[in-house]
């Protein structure tokens, strides 16, 4: 018996010794194969056998590697598809609202003749900005056009130049405006054009 410094005392015999487990005897019969008895010949026979184990774990491994791959591809492409229906119901819904942009922007082109319709008009001004931001958070954003170069990309002409002209076409009214979502366009912008110089410039 013996006493710890906190005045408890310990057996020696608690203390367990555990013995490693002596090693398995295996033998041929244990790994199926039946040597010979001469020992140069049993000795290609476990190489043989050993040849043969390597390749089949190669052929394993390779397997193993070529179906992770396969779930890593699946793993890819299924967050591509679930992105991909997020942004379609996303685009069906703001598409949806784009007649309620339009109709904001036809309010506030009213030139307001009292107070109270001055009221009005901040009231529908405050709310078409919250809307909008609600949606530019999604992605989308109007498209540039009065004054810019006409780009068939974004803008759709509805009437052409008016008078003889030379340089580009450049935007000079905006019908319907128009807008992209992610980068791309989701409704081309309804605009009129006209060179850019006059023909008596």
């Amino acid at each position: 018996m013996t006493e710890t410094p906190s005045g408890e005392r310990a057996a020696a015999d608690d203390v367990v010794i555990e013995e490693a487990p002596a090693p398995i005897a295996i033998g041929p019969a244990d790994l199926g194969l039946d040597l010979p008895a001469d020992e140069a010949e049993a000795q290609q026979v476990l190489l043989g056998a050993v040849l043969v184990a390597r390749q089949e774990s190669g052929e394993y491994l390779e397997t193993m590697q070529r179906i992770a791959a396969e779930f890593d591809n699946y793993r890819k492409r299924a967050d591509r598809d679930r992105i991909d229906l997020v942004q379609r119901a996303a685009q069906r819904l703001i598409m949806e609202m784009l007649p309620t942009l339009d109709s904001f922007d036809a309010a506030l082109a009213y030139d307001p003749q009292t107070e109270s319709e001055d009221r009005i008009l901040d009231g529908m001004k405050s709310t078409r900005t919250q809307l909008l931001e609600l949606l530019r958070a999604e992605g989308l954003e109007a498209i540039e056009s009065v004054g810019v170069v006409f780009d068939p990309a974004v803008h759709e002409a509805v009437s052409g130049p008016t008078a003889a002209g030379e340089g580009d076409l450049v935007v000079a009214n905006e019908l319907r405006r128009g807008y992209t979502l992610s980068g791309r366009v989701l409704r081309a912008a309804l605009v009129t054009v006209e060179h850019s110089e006059g023909a008596g410039e």
